[in-house]
C-alpha cells in the first residue's frame, strides 16, 4: 500500500462523534453539559448520558443554546410527555401550549400594577424556596428552563438538592420524618380580594394534595425530603405547633448552603432539573430595578409520589397535572 492509499483509507474512516462533556458545579449538585446541540434530536447515547448525569447531579446546564419554543419542546419531549404550561395560566404563545413564559412585565399586562406585590402576599411559591406544583397529586417530573433576556446584573436561580438534605439528617430522625405525610396547597386563601382577577382564580382552582414527607426516587430509589416552604402547607396528624416545629426543622436542612448550586444566566441558557429531587430559589434581587427577565419553561408530566412504605399520595382538590388545560375562569 502506497503512502497516498494510506492516507486515503485514513480518510475514509468514519469520525467519532464527539460526546457531551460533563462537568460537576459543586459538591452535592449541578453539573455543566457542553459539546452537544440540544436544538437538534439526540442519539441515544446522547440522550442516555443526559438522563444519567440528571439524575446524578439533580440540575444540569446548557450554555449558548440556540432554542425557540418548538425546539425546546420537541428536546423535552426526548425525555417524557410535557404537561399544559402551568395549572394557572390560560394565555401560553400562540401554538405552544407546553411553554410557561416566566416575565414579571408580562404578568404586570395582564394582571395589573402592582401584581408581583399581591401575590408574594398571598402566595409563599413567590416567595421563597419551592419544588414546582406539588400542590398537584402527580407534581412534575422535571423542568426546562430557558433563557431569553435576563438583565446583565442579577437574576440567579439556586437549586438544592433534597437527597442530600435527607441524607444529612441523623437516622432516628430519618426514620422518624420516613413516617409522615404532609399537605401542599396552591390556593385557598382566605380574605381574597375578588377584585383581584389571579387571586380568585388561584382560589377558585385548588390544587391540594397529601405527599409523604420522604419520597422515594422512582428511577434512582433515593429517598429525598419532599416538602417546600411555598407550597407545603402542614405536616398530617400532629398539632399546627408540632408541624410547625418539624417543617421548621426540614426547611433548614434543605437550604442548608452546601446542598445547593447558583447559577448566572445568560441569553441561550438551559437548565433542566429533577423536580422529584431538587428545590429552587427564584430571585429576589433585582424586584427594585426597572431590568428585564424573560424565561421560558416547559415541565414533564410527573409520577404519583410513594414513600418509603410504597403508600402513594392522595388527591384532595384538583386534577392530576397533565397536558390539559384544567383551569375554570368566569
Amino acid at each position: 500500500m502506497t503512502a497516498l492509499q494510506d492516507i486515503t483509507q485514513d480518510s475514509a474512516q468514519p469520525e467519532t462523534a464527539a460526546r457531551p462533556n460533563i462537568r460537576p458545579v459543586a459538591g452535592h449538585i449541578g453539573a455543566d453539559i457542553s459539546g452537544v446541540d440540544i436544538s437538534k434530536p439526540l442519539s441515544a447515547a446522547d440522550l442516555a448520558e443526559i438522563t444519567d448525569a440528571l439524575h446524578r447531579y439533580k440540575v444540569i446546564f446548557f450554555r449558548d443554546q440556540q432554542l425557540d419554543h418548538a425546539s425546546q419542546i420537541a428536546f423535552g419531549r426526548q425525555f417524557g410527555d410535557l404537561t399544559y404550561a402551568h395549572p394557572h395560566d390560560d394565555a401560553p404563545p400562540q401554538e405552544y401550549p407546553e411553554i410557561f413564559t416566566i416575565d414579571p412585565r408580562r404578568q404586570e399586562e395582564r394582571y395589573g400594577e402592582g401584581f408581583r406585590k399581591r401575590v408574594r402576599t398571598q402566595y409563599s411559591y413567590f416567595n421563597g424556596w419551592h419544588t414546582d406544583v406539588t400542590a398537584a397529586v402527580n407534581p412534575p417530573a422535571g423542568s426546562i428552563l430557558r433563557a431569553d433576556i435576563v438583565p446583565e446584573i442579577g437574576g440567579d436561580t439556586q437549586w438544592t438538592n433534597l437527597v442530600a438534605a435527607y441524607e444529612g439528617l441523623s437516622e432516628p430522625v430519618q426514620r422518624f420524618v420516613e413516617t409522615l405525610r404532609a399537605e401542599h396547597r396552591y390556593g385557598g386563601s382566605r380574605g381574597v380580594d375578588h377584585d383581584d382577577k389571579y387571586a380568585k382564580r388561584v382560589n377558585d382552582n385548588l390544587l391540594v394534595a397529601i405527599h409523604p414527607v420522604v419520597r422515594v426516587h422512582p428511577v434512582t430509589g433515593e429517598k429525598a425530603l419532599f416538602v417546600n416552604p411555598g407550597f407545603t402547607n402542614r405536616i398530617v396528624g400532629v398539632s399546627p405547633r408540632e408541624s410547625e416545629a418539624i417543617l421548621g426543622l426540614l426547611y433548614s436542612e434543605i437550604t442548608r448552603p452546601e446542598y445547593t448550586v447558583r447559577f448566572r444566566w445568560e441569553a441561550g441558557s438551559v437548565a433542566f432539573w429533577d423536580n422529584r429531587a431538587t428545590a429552587h430559589l427564584a430571585p429576589r434581587d433585582i424586584e427594585h430595578l426597572d431590568l428585564q427577565r424573560r424565561l421560558h419553561r416547559i415541565t414533564l408530566i410527573g409520577d404519583v409520589p410513594k414513600g418509603p412504605d410504597g403508600r402513594e399520595s392522595e388527591l384532595v382538590a384538583g386534577r392530576p397535572f397533565t397536558n390539559e388545560h384544567t383551569v375554570v375562569v368566569d
